[in-house]
């Protein structure tokens, strides 16, 4: 006969074993596992990976934190923390990006959006209320708009300005397209296909041209984190061998289509002030010159005016 008690504690053993794992269990596991494969954020990982599963914010996670998941919504769980594992990356996987007040989608067809490029439109922005443009509504260029972030945050934050963003990539002209139709601004930004300015109108001028180009130098690709170089469009990041190859072509093309007086505003690699501004130094065609920080006290905008 067995022992009452032993059957007792085989009981328990069972239907703790077969109880559902819990929120915290879970994002405990997915933390550790996601550490050990080399994410740099394991826990906001596992985080938004959970919360997009439930359907709710990282806040509710906690609040909720001991709700059980049923076998689907762990299974759904499961896949997304193992393709995090291989490094690609959070915002593809929930194939959208946030970038200043903007919901944006992404995939691989387009860089994901780093707050540091927030500092252009807020530079964009700064320029534009100064009013010093021409007659009628400021004209914007973005060169190389890749998921329409830069041009449809100016747009959004400056409701007067005509803006025109560009891309060499179709693909990454669709997807900003319906990032601007998503966004209510379908009618606020004009997308043309061009490989810099080579698609424009050659006689069009604009009041002010942001961008931000690829600025990575190519030796340095191998050594990028697996996410990046793994899953972003190289062409999006590859600058050529110093990293100032897209610079060149913008400085020397954008006199063309600045009106006199216009701003040029550019992202710039954190080593990259001295080159960037020689640059514009070299052309001979700019003035007022000044590079600002980001919050991490790293060079990351400079600001020409055009002769």
């Amino acid at each position: 006969m067995t022992d009452p008690d032993t059957q007792d504690e085989r009981r328990g053993a069972t239907t703790a074993a077969a109880a559902p794992p819990t929120i915290t269990l879970l994002l405990g596991k997915s933390t550790d596992y996601l550490k050990g494969k080399g994410s740099a954020t394991p826990r906001l990982d596992a985080e938004l990976l959970l919360a997009e599963v439930l359907g709710m914010n990282r806040v509710d996670l906690y609040v909720n934190y001991d709700r059980p998941l049923n076998p689907p919504e762990v299974d759904s769980y499961r896949e997304l923390v193992v393709r995090r594992g291989t490094g690609e990356p959070v915002a593809y996987i929930l194939g959208r990006a946030y970038f200043r007040n903007l919901a944006l989608e992404v995939d691989r067809r387009v860089l994901i959006p780093r707050p540091e490029t927030e500092h252009v439109v807020e530079a964009a922005v700064v320029f534009l209320s100064e009013g010093v443009w021409s007659a009628g509504p400021p004209r914007v260029l973005d060169i190389g708009t890749g998921s329409g972030a830069i041009a449809l945050a100016v747009a959004a934050e400056y409701p007067d300005a005509d803006v025109t963003a560009v891309d060499a990539s179709e693909g990454a002209l669709e997807l900003a397209a319906g990032n601007a139709a998503a966004a209510g601004l379908a009618g606020r930004v004009a997308f043309v296909p061009s490989d810099l300015f080579a698609g424009l109108d050659p006689l069009a001028t604009f009041d002010l041209i942001v961008s931000n180009p690829p600025y990575i130098a190519s030796a340095e690709w191998d050594s990028l984190p697996v996410d990046v170089r793994g899953f972003e469009p190289r062409e999006a990041l590859d600058g050529g061998a110093d990293g100032l190859d897209c610079y060149r072509r913008i400085i020397a093309e954008a006199y063309q289509f600045l009106r006199p007086g216009g701003c040029l505003i550019l992202e710039i690699g954190y080593r990259q002030a001295s080159g960037v501004t020689g640059l514009l130094i070299d052309a001979d065609r700019y003035r007022d010159l000044s590079v600002s920080k980001d919050y991490a006290g790293h060079d990351r905008v400079v600001r020409a005016s055009r002769l």
